[in-house]
């Protein structure tokens, strides 16, 4: 009767073993009547694995444990599967990780330093990170930081809070990227999924305070300090205005009637009514001029034309000239107040077509940068 049984010299390649749990410790075999043998000793072993954070956080990793005898060649010790992989009745679910299999693969290997070949096993833990606590957490925050960010193109800019509010979603992105780079293990060699999402939309902020400023630029701009150039006239207030849909506030049909009827009507004709206009709301005329005449104080309206007549007295003819001087320096000092303003609104409508398509732009930009990270993943949730 045989006393005595062949303990086997099993290591695992590239781990290291708990210091306080001893593989060696003397347990009991059990040894059938055919002639099998069950050993099992307790063991609890640590091994290094490469991480790749290309998908992070839809990533999967597989860490492989090679099992092998260092001693005993293969004509000694033959190593052989039972099954396909690993046994996983007693694994623990986990919070972060789900086991997706554990396969195993036979190798037979010879090595340079002798001649007999060598068996082993290697197992290929294979698990996948659950993504629901960093979508949670990390994603759909930043896909709502990001959305706020187009609010600022909707800010009117006399507001004076778009850099503010641009300024502030990107420190805000700024502080989610600080989080993500602590939940991640230090490596250069592969710049995660989600990072290039964050980077994606940081660039996306920052991008939009640059054309913020543009913005406010065009919108408080003169025509005392900057004269519009033609390009933006014809690029940005007709052609990306016209692609937008956009349409001059107050400048609709009747605009397009004023211009037409500008185009019949000789200048010096519209002039004349400009000052017939204006004399009459200072004397008190009556809105009917008909074809009649009117008098006052030597003042004579015939047929929607103006004369001025001589008068009997001369201080009255003194004080008309002054009055008709004065007017004629007040309708245009209106004029000018009028095409300073028109081209002040010429620069507003500027900005706020460049604000408009801003809208457009970023808001294509993030939601297309948001679909091809959700698209690009190995999978979305587990």
């Amino acid at each position: 009767m045989c006393k005595s049984i062949l303990s086997l010299c099993l290591l695992c390649y590239g781990c290291s073993a708990d210091e306080d749990i001893d593989s060696t410790f003397p347990t009991n075999v059990i040894v059938s009547s055919n002639g099998d043998c069950l050993w099992v000793p307790p063991g609890l072993f640590f091994s290094t694995c490469k991480i790749d954070i290309t998908w992070f956080p839809f990533d999967d990793q597989q860490c492989k444990m090679k099992f092998g005898s260092w001693t005993y060649d293969g004509s000694a010790i033959d190593l052989q599967l039972k099954m396909d992989g690993g046994d996983t009745s007693s694994f623990i679910a986990n919070g972060e990780w789900d086991l997706i299999g554990v396969p195993a693969e036979r190798h037979v290997l010879k090595y340079a330093c002798c001649p007999e070949r060598y068996i082993d096993i290697t197992f290929t833990i294979h698990i996948r990170r659950r993504t629901l606590y960093y979508g949670f957490n990390l994603i759909i925050p930043c896909v709502l930081i990001s959305s706020m960010a187009l609010l600022a193109f909707s800010l009117p800019p006399d507001t004076g809070e778009k850099i503010s509010l641009g300024v502030t979603i990107l420190l805000s992105l700024t502080v989610f990227l600080l989080l993500v780079a602590e939940t991640m293990p230090p490596t250069s060699d592969a710049v995660p999924l989600i990072g290039m999402y964050f980077a994606c939309i940081m660039l996306m902020c920052s991008l939009s305070v640059v054309f913020t400023v543009l913005v406010l630029n065009y919108h408080h701009r003169t025509p005392d300090t900057h004269e519009m150039p033609d390009w933006v006239k014809k690029f940005i207030c007709e052609w990306l205005a016209w692609l937008l849909r956009m349409r001059r506030p107050g400048c609709s049909n009747i605009c397009d009637k004023r211009r037409s009827s500008k185009v019949r009507t000789p200048d010096h004709e519209m002039a004349g009514r400009s000052s017939r206009s204006l004399l009459a709301n200072v004397l008190d005329l009556d809105d009917d001029f008909g074809g009649a005449k009117a008098y006052c104080n030597g003042v004579t309206i015939e047929n929607g034309g103006l004369a001025v007549t001589e008068l009997s007295s001369g201080g009255a003819s003194y004080q008309l000239k002054y009055i008709l001087k004065e007017l004629k320096v007040l309708t245009n000092k209106v004029k000018s107040d009028e095409e300073v303003a028109d081209k002040c609104n010429d620069w507003k409508f500027a900005a706020l077509v460049i604000d408009r398509l801003c809208l457009w732009m970023f808001t294509v930009f993030t939601i297309v940068s948001t679909m091809a990270i959700i698209f690009s993943a190995p999978h979305v949730i587990v």
